[in-house]
């Protein structure tokens, strides 16, 4: 019997925990997750925001609680995009510390990639896959593109400075976005992916993760409510991807917190980050995209057990 091990992946727009044994009983796993908008104004600002900082610390108190009743006995607590380039990073981790007892993992880009590559592809074992796989990370401030071998695990990995907080701060002032804000917003994605050295059309399946690929995806499927059950393992035209990025951008942004599989904490830069994933979608040269419930935070959590 293993030990009750708790991991937390703390990003630019989520946090994230998620408590037990994922090998030993995937049953009997907790998890959580909180819209905490840590990244709130770093593009601009380089710091953390007091509010942000507010929001973090309040979830963290709720997760401590979990984590104490649940009788953990090791955690590992990983940040990213946004305590990466924060100045004030040290206030973040010292709360983190007078929480938890344990210091956050501020991960480089290549280690996010690679705990993001093993939690998509060992949470999708038994699924129709090839080799070489692309695992697109859509975070809110950074996206991790992960190429690799599903057997020997990643063979190339870039991180880049685009997400879906970060673009939308960036360039979008109303509501609903235009024309303009869409075109600066695509010239950003597109210079990104130009300066990266993994190719997307390379790949010979693609792999999203992460809130803003699983919330398009629920809206892909046309699911009336979230459902990560539902959502898991699905193989997505890309063509209908592309038709739901088309009909986001459309909408204001209550329009999009009325759609029931939409979290209200994503609504306003579901714009940027969908673009981002349309943006890859348009370099890849196969027909479908795979959508994994299981990412970087599973890839924590395995490295503990």
């Amino acid at each position: 019997m293993t030990d009750v091990i708790a991991a937390i992946d703390c990003g630019t727009n989520t946090i994230k925990l998620l408590v037990g044994d994922p090998v030993g009983d995937p049953a009997g796993v907790r998890r959580e997750s909180r819209m905490i908008r840590l990244g709130q104004g770093v593009d601009a600002t380089g710091r953390l925001a007091p509010e942000a900082l507010e929001r973090a610390f309040t979830a963290i108190d709720e997760f401590a609680g979990i984590i104490r009743e649940a009788g953990v006995e090791r955690i590992r607590f990983c940040a990213t995009s946004a305590s990466r380039d924060a100045e004030n990073a040290a206030e973040f981790t010292t709360g983190v510390v007078a929480r938890l007892g344990v210091e956050p993992e501020v991960l480089t880009g290549l280690e996010e990639a690679r705990l993001a590559f093993g939690g998509a592809v060992r949470g999708l074992a038994g699924s129709d896959l090839a080799s070489p796989a692309l695992v697109v990370d859509v975070g809110g401030g950074s996206t991790e593109l992960i190429l690799g071998d599903l057997a020997t695990g990643p063979t190339a990995a870039h991180s880049m400075d685009i997400g879906s907080v970060r673009l939308h701060e960036r360039h979008v002032r109303h509501d609903p976005v235009t024309a303009d804000e869409i075109a600066a917003i695509v010239a950003d994605i597109d210079a990104a992916l130009d300066a990266s050295p993994v190719d997307p059309a390379v790949a010979a399946v693609v792999i999203g993760v992460a809130g803003t690929n699983t919330t398009i995806a629920a809206g892909t499927l046309g699911l009336a409510a979230y459902d990560r059950n539902l959502i898991h393992g699905q193989v997505l035209p890309v063509s209908d991807v592309q038709a739901l990025v088309d009909r986001l951008l459309a909408m204001t942004v209550a329009q999009r917190r009325d759609l029931g599989w939409m979290h209200p904490g994503r609504a306003d830069v579901i714009d940027a980050g969908a673009l981002i994933v349309s943006r890859v979608l348009a370099r890849v040269s196969v027909g479908s995209m795979t959508v994994a419930e299981t990412d970087i935070l599973d890839g924590i959590a395995w490295s503990l057990v």
